[in-house]
């Protein structure tokens, strides 16, 4: 495979960017004007996914894009502070860097909006690295792991699903937001992709309502999904195949914060099976992993 061979590396692609995140520990409605905190940090699906794999001691690599404006240049340098490679990411001269702000309340995630446009705009030259070395090329594709989110456009993401650039990976997928959930129905049939939902999503991809996680994994298989995992929160979570379901269940914790919750999961259910976990361990391992963020430790 060319360039990254460690058994420990990943790809993340998709969203890199400013999180802008205003928490309250007060009660929120629409409307509300409460006293709280601000903060700014690096952000995104794909660097959530980074930050929470380096975390649990994988070597993650990105692959997005990051105007070459000021923030972007912060931002390059937060990320590599925290772990992660930014060596492959498309720095664009005229895309300014993209930004996320969220609203929580103590009732959870009140609003938000992903300002995304840069990542949309610059296309598929973020996957240059994947189609045209160092890390891949269609001719000797790229094997290991890759984290994708559907930030990307659609058109973006169908391409991927027929790559030949990504047909040696173990692909593993998640929705930015539900909002764009319908984004990864490319990825409903693809026999190497692994889509990570929690029970809204499952229901949108899949046109309908699910009662419980189980029901939306086994309702996501029907549909020709090779393995997905559904979360409901602090509720019981599945992880399906062809062969079977299982389920399992986060412990109860006090929520400080949602955004990112599901990001940390993903990372870790990766992190257990590169480490030889079996199924019911590696849910159990990423279900902990995410109670432990929204409490607001990320201690391991």
């Amino acid at each position: 495979m060319p360039g990254m061979t460690g058994s420990s590396d990943i790809l993340c692609i998709g969203s890199v960017l400013w999180d802008i995140i205003g928490r309250s520990a007060s009660v929120m409605r629409q409307g509300s004007d409460v006293p709280g905190r601000i903060t700014r940090l690096p952000g995104g699906v794909a660097m959530n996914i980074a930050m929470a794999a380096a975390r649990f001691g994988l070597n993650p690599v990105l692959l997005t894009a990051v105007g070459r404006d000021p923030e972007g240049d912060e931002l390059i340098a937060a990320c590599e502070s925290l772990g992660t490679d930014t060596t492959h990411v498309y720095r664009s001269d005229d895309l300014p860097t993209d930004r996320y702000m969220a609203v929580e309340g103590a009732n959870g995630l009140i609003a938000a909006i992903a300002d995304a446009h840069s990542l949309e705009a610059a296309g598929d030259k973020i996957l240059r690295p994947l189609t045209k070395g160092p890390l891949g090329t269609t001719e000797a594709p790229f094997e290991g792991r890759i984290a994708l989110d559907g930030n990307l456009t659609r058109a973006l993401l169908e391409t991927i699903a027929v790559s030949p650039a990504f047909a040696r990976a173990d692909l593993r997928v998640a929705p930015a937001s539900p909002g764009k959930a319908e984004r990864l129905r490319p990825f409903l049939t693809h026999t190497r992709a692994m889509l990570y939902v929690n029970l809204e999503e499952a229901g949108l991809l899949c046109q309908t309502t699910f009662k419980t996680a189980a029901e939306g994994a086994e309702g996501l298989i029907a549909r020709g999904a090779a393995r997905v995992t559904v979360t409901d929160g602090g509720r019981s979570a599945a992880e399906a195949t062809p062969e079977g379901v299982i389920t399992g269940t986060p412990p109860e914790v006090l929520v400080t914060r949602v955004t990112g919750a599901g990001d940390t999961f993903m990372a870790a259910h990766i992190a257990a099976e590169a480490e030889g976990a079996d199924r019911e361990t590696a849910l159990d391992r990423a279900l902990t992993a995410a109670a432990r963020y929204v409490s607001g430790d990320t201690a391991l």
